[in-house]
């Protein structure tokens, strides 16, 4: 199955949803729109192309009502999901979708690719947890490409699972929690490897945890809001 979904933001209007396949949106408030899925995706051999676009001046919240479980299909263990975030000047998007589980025996590519004017701000916030309980054979692989104006801002794969490059039965991590937040001036830090906050050359910062399994999130509060990149320092 082929999953089509587009929203789009302008200013001073309520989001404008389009939607085709297994996962449509709906509006929760003014500057607010849920994911929510109308069909088991996604399945083997499925393909989900989504797109956000926000214009100048605008503002929105990306959230989902549960999580999304990849699954393998009859004829084929790979899936895949492109995400699409365009910012226009001024305008701001937050989003923080439930995790991605990845079920045993499942293959799930994700490729999320951001475009933000130079005064635009982000903060995308990525979880995924390979298997369900007593299941550990899922691989998960995610690109992540971000840009400001001309600007490379990130170019950054990571990959969770069996098969994946720093796969190891005794101790591969098995879960992540990314959160990519545009413009953003805190300080960097690292425990180990496996938590970090790191700053990006063009602004930025790129936060890293990987574990077992993802950690309780119940405060529904966002981790960092974006800033406007006028107050950040240069």
């Amino acid at each position: 199955m082929r999953t089509e979904l587009r929203i789009v933001a302008c200013l001073g209007a309520l989001p404008r949803i389009d939607a085709n396949g297994g996962l449509s949106a709906r509006r929760t408030a003014r500057d607010t729109v849920h994911l929510i899925g109308t069909a088991a995706t996604p399945l083997g051999g499925d393909e989900l192309d989504i797109t956000i676009l926000v214009g100048p001046g605008a503002r929105l919240v990306v959230r989902s009502v549960a999580a999304s479980i990849a699954l393998p299909g009859p004829a084929t263990t790979f899936s895949s999901s492109h995400w699409h975030y365009e910012v226009g000047a001024g305008g701001s998007l937050d989003v923080d979708a439930e995790p991605m589980i990845v079920a045993g025996g499942a293959d799930h590519h994700t490729r999320t690719t951001v475009r933000l004017a130079a005064d635009a701000a982000i903060r995308f916030r990525e979880r995924v947890q390979i298997g369900r309980s007593g299941e550990e054979a899922g691989h998960w692989r995610g690109d992540l490409i971000a840009d400001v104006a001309e600007t490379p801002l990130l170019r950054h794969r990571l990959e969770l699972g069996e098969g994946g490059v720093s796969d190891d039965a005794i101790a591969a991590p098995r879960a992540l929690d990314s959160e990519l937040v545009y413009p953003d001036d805190r300080p960097a830090f690292t425990d180990g490897l496996v938590t970090s906050r790191l700053p990006l050359a063009a602004g930025g910062t790129l936060f890293t945890r990987v574990g077992r399994i993802l950690a309780a999130d119940r405060s529904g509060t966002p981790a960092a809001e974006p800033r406007r990149a006028a107050v950040v320092p240069r």
